[in-house]
């Protein structure tokens, strides 16, 4: 699925940065990261088939946030949330879990895919964008994207058309993406104990045979 950047470039002149953003937006509203943590299986899966998505990124300085920045922040996560109907791996494509690029639908990890595919191509450096996993208030699991700005962490996300920082979302943070290895996951810190209680699907460490699938994780 694409997108036309002369489309993106007009929705971003019209789209104008919200002041309440930045105002806000205080030190300490990035995420605390712990140590390295097991990968989602269907990461995992998506990696042995796209491993330049996968490889180790440069860590460049967060994003300067501004109008513009925010603009195709909103534009993508609208334009992605407008385009793609939601719909569950089992519904689509009769099997637990596939993480992948959608084509008309799919569920909330391909959301997150899409939108870090098409800031990356519009220049936003990979290890700025995240692919996050979270808990919603039911206890469902939920994949969301985490953009990292020089004005805190924001939230692109599939059941939501607003951009917010990750501290106005209703989620428990459990882990992400590293920002200097797009294939190695790190904890977030403060979700310790929850984690802990709950099975995650994750991927088998290397020394491991085949992954089984431990369940899905929602979206």
């Amino acid at each position: 699925m694409h997108i036309s950047f002369l489309l993106l470039a007009a929705a971003t002149s019209v789209v104008a940065f919200s002041s309440a953003a930045l105002a806000q937006s205080v030190l300490g509203s990035s995420m605390a990261t712990g140590g390295i943590t097991s990968q989602p299986i269907g990461h995992y899966e998506f990696c042995a088939l796209n491993r330049s998505e996968c490889r180790r990124t440069p860590v460049a300085q967060p994003v300067g946030l501004t109008d513009a920045t925010f603009a195709q922040l909103d534009a993508v996560n609208r334009h992605v949330n407008e385009s793609v109907v939601a719909v569950t791996d089992a519904q689509l494509y009769n099997l637990v879990e596939l993480w992948t690029y959608p084509t008309g639908a799919g569920d909330c990890e391909d959301f997150v895919l899409l939108k870090r595919q098409l800031l990356a191509a519009a220049g936003w450096p990979l290890s700025s964008l995240l692919i996050t996993m979270v808990f919603q208030a039911n206890g469902e699991g939920h994949a969301v994207l985490t953009v990292r700005t020089n004005h805190g962490d924001f939230i692109l996300d599939n059941l939501s058309n607003e951009v917010r920082l990750w501290t106005d979302t209703p989620y428990i943070y459990i882990k992400r993406q590293s920002d200097r290895d797009a294939g190695t996951w790190v904890s977030i810190s403060g979700s310790t104990m929850i984690a802990g209680n709950i099975a995650w699907p994750a991927a088998p460490a290397p020394a491991q045979g085949n992954p089984a699938l431990l369940g899905n994780i929602g979206g």
